[in-house]
């Protein structure tokens, strides 16, 4: 259809400036046509296109992010409004977010401009982006068409996504699967498994995250821009040229982030958003691989290699993205540096090696919380760099014989007055899935009391919550019997 003009009127909408016209959509601002009513935030509407040109993907997008978005909630994607009637005048009124979308950052930062892009600019937004992503998966929603143009950054730092047109929703009938014969996604962007046909998977998203993140840092597409279904199908084996090889200042630990997320197959990828979100924050405890420092791409042979494994896998059908996260949650360990016995610190430790014993991708995070005058140097005599690394030190003794195999850990020393209050922001600023904690773990003459952080972390963190009590003395441990057992999960989910 043609461009609406300004000052027209739609079911109680009047439609301002057209913002954006893409191949798919138009997108104006817009405003409620009497004066009375105030949504409280900026409308934009969407009207998509439907000339004899436009191809049936148009209103099968349309009406699939018809279904998803009114399904959506939280600051990473703008609040749903209205829609209009699909066989009269379709359209969708949602927030207008303020902001800058990265492919306006991208186009504003050329690839010469170390400065502006570096590794650390790169981290910080990815990290954001990787979050609003996560909340996403949280809803059961895959976006499937995360690229530059689709990531909206606000003046905090934070990211919204947008346009769920090629989405999937694990709880509605998948449009796209069912009308569409061919691969759905923006050819730069698609991940290995949605070219041949399988939707839904989390991982593809960290898959067009990991593009983003190696244009961001090289200027360049890891595998182009291809135009056909067969130059797409190339990168079920074909693995990019090193990010370092485009720009050897780049640090081992953002390329060894970049290949991972790159990755042909789904389960060598990061397993969550949240995870990779915690080693784009946390860059000095990312751990190296051959991936990280490699300066070269793979020789024919291997290439050759790859080539005969993708031609002989079978894609499996996706988890569902709730049961994904749930199998590899980051889990919390808050583990005390004073006021503790041996027995606390020997329980949280069998609380940790079974907790993730049943959860094959969790991630461990080991946090102590120190105050503010401890990390200083002005009673030690000692540098803050020092006492950090005394309190690092102490907690990668602790996790030593912790049975990891490959699951990832990391350790954090976090500054606070309030100890309860450091936890349950680090839980939810890195999105963590279960937090571990002692029930007598701050001394127990505060368990009298009755607002003990324990209970605290318990009431309020957004996820679940194990409560360890004390196991026996080691001096009595011998005399229990097969089935004791002293340590008491208690787990707490919020309302």
């Amino acid at each position: 259809m043609k461009l609406l003009a300004p000052g027209t009127e739609i079911d109680g909408f009047v439609v301002h400036e057209c913002i954006h016209s893409g191949g798919m959509a138009h997108i104006y601002r817009a405003g409620y046509a009497g004066a009375a009513r105030d949504s409280g935030f900026p409308l934009a509407m969407k009207i998509p296109r439907m000339t004899v040109h436009d191809g049936a993907e148009n209103i099968v997008s349309f009406e699939v992010e018809l279904t998803i978005l009114p399904t959506l909630a939280g600051p990473h994607v703008p609040h749903f409004v209205a829609a209009g009637d699909l066989l009269r005048l379709p359209y969708l009124v949602m927030e207008y977010v303020e902001g800058r979308t990265l492919q306006h950052w991208l186009d504003t930062h050329p690839a010469s401009d170390h400065a502006a892009r570096s590794p650390e600019a790169i981290a910080r937004i990815g990290a954001a982006l990787a979050r609003a992503a996560h909340s996403l998966h949280e809803q059961d929603v895959c976006h499937l068409d995360l690229k530059p143009a689709n990531v909206l950054l606000r003046e905090d730092g934070s990211a919204v996504l947008l346009d769920f047109g090629l989405s999937c929703h694990a709880h509605y009938p998948d449009l796209l699967a069912e009308e569409m014969r061919k691969a759905v996604g923006s050819p730069a962007w698609i991940a290995p498994e949605q070219v041949v046909g399988v939707r839904g998977d989390l991982r593809s998203d960290l898959f067009a995250i990991g593009v983003i993140l190696y244009e961001m840092a090289t200027g360049e597409l890891p595998f182009g821009a291809p135009a056909t279904a067969g130059g797409m199908r190339q990168r079920l084996w074909m693995a990019p040229t090193p990010p370092r090889a485009h720009r050897p200042d780049l640090p081992a630990w953002l390329q060894e982030i970049i290949l991972r997320c790159l990755e042909p197959m789904a389960a060598e990828r990061y397993p969550s958003a949240a995870q990779l979100a915690l080693d784009l924050a946390n860059p000095d405890q990312v751990a190296l691989t051959e991936r990280g420092r490699r300066t070269r791409g793979p020789g024919l042979r291997r290439q050759l290699r790859r080539w005969i494994q993708a031609a002989g896998m079978h894609y499996q059908p996706s988890p569902l993205p709730h049961d994904q996260i749930e199998q590899a949650p980051i889990v919390m360990v808050a583990v005390p540096h004073a006021d503790v016995g041996d027995a606390t610190l020997y329980s949280l430790r069998e609380a940790v090696a079974r907790s993730l014993g049943i959860r094959p991708g969790a991630r461990l995070a080991c946090v102590t919380v120190v105050s503010p005058s401890a990390a200083s140097s002005s009673d030690s005599g000692r540098s803050e760099t020092a006492v950090r690394r005394t309190h690092l030190a102490r907690l990668k003794q602790w996790a030593q014989p912790l049975p990891l195999g490959n699951h990832g850990v990391s350790f954090h020393v976090l500054e606070g007055n309030d100890v309860a209050q450091a936890l349950l922001r680090y839980a939810e600023g890195n999105r963590v899935g279960l937090i571990i904690l002692g029930a007598a773990t701050h001394g127990l003459q505060l368990q009298r009391l009755i607002d003990t952080i324990p209970i605290r972390v318990a009431r309020d963190a957004p996820c679940t919550v194990v409560l360890v009590k004390q196991q026996l003395p080691f001096d009595l441990l011998g005399r229990r019997g097969p089935g004791d057992n002293a340590v008491h999960d208690a787990p707490h989910r919020p309302s």
